[in-house]
């Protein structure tokens, strides 16, 4: 058996996350179909995390295991393109060691939530409206306790088949990026709609409904109640994968 990798991106617009699902349509199953057809031999893929529905990824990466051997990748993935639908890209494949594994060996994942606080035709699809102020500066403090804790049960989604809530982040803070303002969180691990979870409780702070103090018992709480609203997906996007 030879191992091969995947370095792709995916719009999610009209997808139900990564991951295969009875009964809905997802960019696993796109990929799947596409290359058992191209290979002449069952695929089954691994992703390196699963985005939630309606959710985009620049950059991902999956692997796959086949018993022939791909003779010219850059010609192979051109051929994968040109069946794939548009809304899916594959950048790159390369044959890898047969134990590279492409969800267990990602040492970070960095996610980026796009707000635009005024109405713009053109970010209808990639970023979140917000209209009022915000003070972003506190929104920042509230974002640099995040690395104080590792369990963020207060921000996943309930009744999720997981063993722990724990997740290491090494990054949180909001930039400015053309006209929009950018949330950038980076850490081992996510749990299911915790970035989204995360921004809207942030929003809470940036608002004036929340002070720090009552941000970090949010967090101490462990009780997904108490914190603020799951941001729309549209505006997530899976940034960058590291190995």
């Amino acid at each position: 058996m030879k191992r091969y990798f995947l370095h792709l991106a995916y719009n999610g617009t009209r997808y139900h996350g990564w991951q295969i699902q009875p009964d809905a349509t997802s960019v696993q199953e796109e990929l799947e179909k596409c290359l058992s057809l191209k290979l002449g031999e069952k695929v089954s893929l691994t992703g390196c995390g699963r985005t939630d529905t309606g959710v985009h990824a620049r950059n991902f990466y999956a692997h796959f295991d086949i018993e022939k051997e791909i003779k010219n990748c850059d010609d192979f993935v051109y051929r994968l393109n040109i069946f794939l639908p548009d809304d899916i890209v594959i950048y790159k494949c390369w044959e890898v060691a047969s134990d590279l594994h492409a969800r267990f060996d990602a040492k970070s994942r960095t996610y980026h939530y796009y707000i635009t606080q005024n109405k713009n035709p053109f970010h209808t699809h990639d970023a979140f409206y917000y209209y009022g102020k915000l003070d972003v500066e506190m929104m920042q403090k509230a974002a640099e306790i995040l690395s104080e804790y590792t369990d963020f049960t207060s921000f996943s989604k309930l009744h999720t088949q997981v063993k722990t809530n724990n997740c290491k982040i090494m990054e949180a803070r909001f930039f400015e990026e053309n006209d929009l303002l950018v949330f950038e969180i980076k850490a081992d691990r996510f749990l299911r709609n915790m970035v989204r979870a995360v921004v809207g409780t942030l929003l809470e702070v940036g608002r004036g409904k929340l002070s720090l103090e009552q941000f970090r018992a949010v967090i101490e709480n462990k009780d997904r109640c108490s914190a603020g609203t799951s941001m729309p997906a549209h505006a997530l996007f899976l940034e960058k994968v590291e190995y």
